[in-house]
């Protein structure tokens, strides 16, 4: 069985408890306006145009088949409308100009790569959690890679949207070690608005989370003038008090670094040049959460 994935990051540690390996899956089925990784969102190969870093060397005009790489004047020039998206440009371009996101993986190349770090796992109690993109969107290749850990005896965090049927990735969640997953607006015409779809479903599957007893952390991604106000925090937190399976809520604070990959893809970037909330109004959206009787976290 393959897949598609976007990257493996070795020794991450944001990504749930430990020093883990994180898998990012390719392919989302929702569209946050804010989102930091813009690659992992089309399910297909992505070339990423860092025009900044070229050195002039010409060795992708030579490299690409159908002609979308051309010396003029004795400038570089990338012509996205012919590219074919075979990577080979990138495989060439040493100076990181042209980068491919994305390669389909067999579990085997997968689990060759998790297993080497398979000590560190054990000594941190870490382990290995599929990101994305969205994880359920492959939700087949999800569940082989997480038994290939389980019979290596490595835990499996997953990160997910949850906007999937609870029915159909059930499965999939009870066999998770951690789940952390998303909750970004309580309106649903608002996360229809920033993010493609309402949120029915995904409160739906918090609702029935519980009855799978497996832990899991809620998280939301502190954007300002989207997801930032007083009415929100509060509003989730009090739906996340009867929790039974609740580790804590998280408060992530908006993370700014995606610009350039919005550039190289030549992406619009609705949150471009917006700056992460002040640590006092993260504190202050801290204590809203805890005034609902949850435990809640912030990251800054």
């Amino acid at each position: 069985m393959d897949g598609m994935i976007t990257e493996i990051e070795r020794f991450a540690l944001n990504d749930g408890p430990g020093i883990r390996t994180t898998i990012f899956f390719k392919g989302c089925d929702m569209r946050c306006a804010w989102c930091h990784n813009p690659e992992t969102i089309h399910g297909g190969r992505d070339l990423h145009d860092y025009a900044r870093n070229c050195i002039r060397c010409y060795k992708c005009v030579y490299a690409c088949p159908s002609k979308a790489h051309k010396r003029i004047d004795g400038e570089h020039r990338f012509f996205p409308n012919l590219c074919i998206k075979c990577g080979k440009c990138a495989q060439v371009c040493y100076a990181g100009a042209m980068v491919m996101s994305g390669e389909r993986m067999t579990v085997e190349s997968v689990m060759a790569q998790v297993v080497q770090d398979k000590p560190y796992y054990d000594d941190s109690r870490g382990g290995v959690t599929l990101s994305g993109g969205e994880v359920l969107c492959q939700q087949a290749f999800a569940m082989a890679i997480t038994d290939a850990c389980h019979a290596q005896g490595i835990r499996v965090g997953l990160e997910t949207n949850l906007n999937k049927p609870f029915d159909d990735i059930a499965p999939l969640l009870s066999k998770a070690d951690l789940i952390m997953c998303d909750l970004k607006l309580m309106d649903s015409e608002a996360h229809r608005k920033w993010t493609g779809t309402g949120n029915e479903t995904v409160l739906d599957n918090l609702r029935r989370l519980d009855s799978l007893n497996v832990p899991y952390i809620v998280r939301t991604p502190v954007v300002p003038g989207a997801t930032d106000s007083d009415e929100n925090i509060a509003a989730i937190a009090a739906f996340l008090k009867p929790c039974r399976n609740l580790t804590y809520y998280e408060l992530l604070n908006f993370n700014p670094l995606g610009q350039p990959k919005y550039e190289s893809l030549s992406l619009p970037n609705a949150f471009a040049g917006v700056k992460p909330l002040p640590k006092a109004r993260m504190q202050e959206l801290l204590a809203l959460a805890r005034e609902a009787g949850i435990q809640a976290r912030a990251d800054a």
